[in-house]
């Protein structure tokens, strides 16, 4: 790890002002700190954003807004996120270890870097860190890489379970920067990779993330459900996050969401589209899954993510009916 200034900001406004090119935002640091020591980040300031006055999470009128340093763990175990959006809490409580989830930070854990090993290997080839120099996943190991949305320049996958839940609820991501403030919908927030891997957000350099927002929680029952190799702190193999209206047997709303399975959280529009109005049938769950996995990619060794996601799909929505 190479030598760095510090710096602790008191406000978003001082935080925005003390950054300048080759400097990087520091909260938990939970995934920050480690890819310091792989030598796969090298900031040359680090701005410690952790005990800005942005760490409350309060109900406003219908809708939840949480600060972007509150801890996972306090998330997770928030009275109104448990009352309210319950599929959150469960997405959180998925993801990481206890000690992990009571440092990292909200903000953090959407920002969180992909655990590719090609981009964790400074000694490899990888479009994500070094632009142009290749993406060796592609023809290496690529058994939890993407199978929607990849490029020819990387097949990396999004590692958080938290953003997978909140595209399924149609967050809002708060940001203040150089250039004012703005507010960011989720999905949008990630990038699929396209011929710029090395971008994994929609982000400009000095932007803070402050809040998410969560709108009213929609009309029907959720579910937060992650397949992965062992029972605890590890990555999905795919994950989804679901909500469901079904009245008199007729899906009236809909909302899917998939992770570990592309470069962002993934939102199933196909699916949903093939859903909503039709009968809550297990066939019905069946072809708009398909219809949603038609358009995946998969690579020789990851080609069993297609019926595992379609799979989980169906299998979620069935839970989900009444």
């Amino acid at each position: 790890m190479r030598s760095f200034e510090y710096a602790r900001a008191d406000s978003p406004p001082d935080a925005v002002r003390r950054f300048r090119p080759g400097a990087m935002y520091l909260g938990g640091g939970t995934n920050l700190v480690d890819l310091m020591r792989l030598g796969v980040a090298e900031p040359d300031r680090l701005v410690d954003v952790s005990r800005l006055p942005l760490d409350a999470i309060e109900q406003i009128r219908d809708r939840l807004r949480i600060g972007a340093v509150v801890r996972n763990s306090d998330l997770a175990a928030d009275p109104l996120v448990h009352a309210r959006y319950p599929m959150l809490a469960r997405a959180v409580l998925s993801g990481a270890s206890g000690q992990v989830r009571n440092m990292a930070t909200v903000a953090g854990n959407l920002l969180q870097r992909t655990r590719c090993a090609y981009f964790q290997d400074v000694s490899r080839p990888c479009n994500k860190r070094r632009p142009g120099s290749g993406c060796p996943a592609i023809e290496g190991d690529h058994a939890n890489l993407a199978v929607l949305g990849r490029s020819d320049a990387c097949v990396a996958t999004h590692p958080s379970d938290l953003a997978v839940a909140l595209a399924a609820l149609e967050a809002e991501v708060h940001v203040t920067g150089p250039a004012g403030d703005r507010i960011i919908p989720m999905p949008g927030l990630h990038r699929l990779p396209g011929d710029a891997p090395e971008q994994d957000t929609v982000l400009e350099p000095g932007d803070l993330i402050t809040a998410v927002e969560l709108p009213a929680p929609p009309p029907g029952a959720s579910a937060y459900r992650k397949v992965r190799e062992r029972a605890s702190f590890a990555f999905a193999l795919v994950s989804i996050a679901a909500v469901m209206d079904v009245r008199d047997g007729i899906v009236a709303g809909c909302r899917i969401a998939l992770g570990g399975v592309a470069h962002a959280p993934w939102r199933a529009e196909r699916a949903e589209e093939a859903i909503i109005g039709g009968p809550a049938t297990g066939a019905a769950f069946l072809a708009a899954a398909e219809a949603e996995l038609a358009q995946a990619r998969p690579l020789p060794r990851n080609a069993f993510k297609v019926p595992l996601a379609r799979n989980l799909i169906v299998s979620t929505l069935e839970e989900l009916t009444p």
